[in-house]
């Protein structure tokens, strides 16, 4: 069995995954995750559930050199603004760490894959989201 690494990734049986957001119905303002106040208007009860495109323009982004014990560095961690709204952080994956290999704005997918062989007591895996360069 596969579970998600975070609440707003969801795995639906028989379709594909994706990341869930919630849109204010007054602002149209959209946030990652549940939420039941919009951060924008300030508007309760207002909130809906929407799937977050899987495209995106990376933001911004950091190279990671040192982290916790066991996990591999360097990595990059990044920020990135979905197409029809939301910004999420994730890693990015299949790029070199370097800078003159980065570049703001540059198209992004988001992928689903094993959460780097991590599992919980009873063996199940988990699945994580990472962004990809678009080519």
């Amino acid at each position: 069995m596969s579970l998600p690494v975070v609440d707003y990734l969801k795995l639906p049986e028989g379709e594909d995954p994706y990341l869930e957001g919630h849109k204010c119905t007054k602002c149209n303002s959209i946030f990652l995750g549940e939420r039941n106040v919009c951060s924008n208007c300030f508007s309760r009860e207002s909130m809906e559930p929407i799937k977050l495109n899987n495209k995106g323009k990376l933001y911004s982004y950091s190279i990671v050199f040192r982290s916790f014990p066991g996990i591999d560095v360097p990595y990059i961690s990044a920020i990135v603004d979905l197409e029809g709204g939301g910004t999420v952080k994730g890693n990015l994956i299949n790029c070199d760490p370097d800078p003159d290999k980065i570049k703001f704005d540059m198209p992004v997918e988001v992928v689903f894959d094993d959460a780097l062989g991590r599992k919980d007591s009873e063996g199940n895996s988990y699945i994580s989201y990472f962004f990809k360069p678009i080519s």
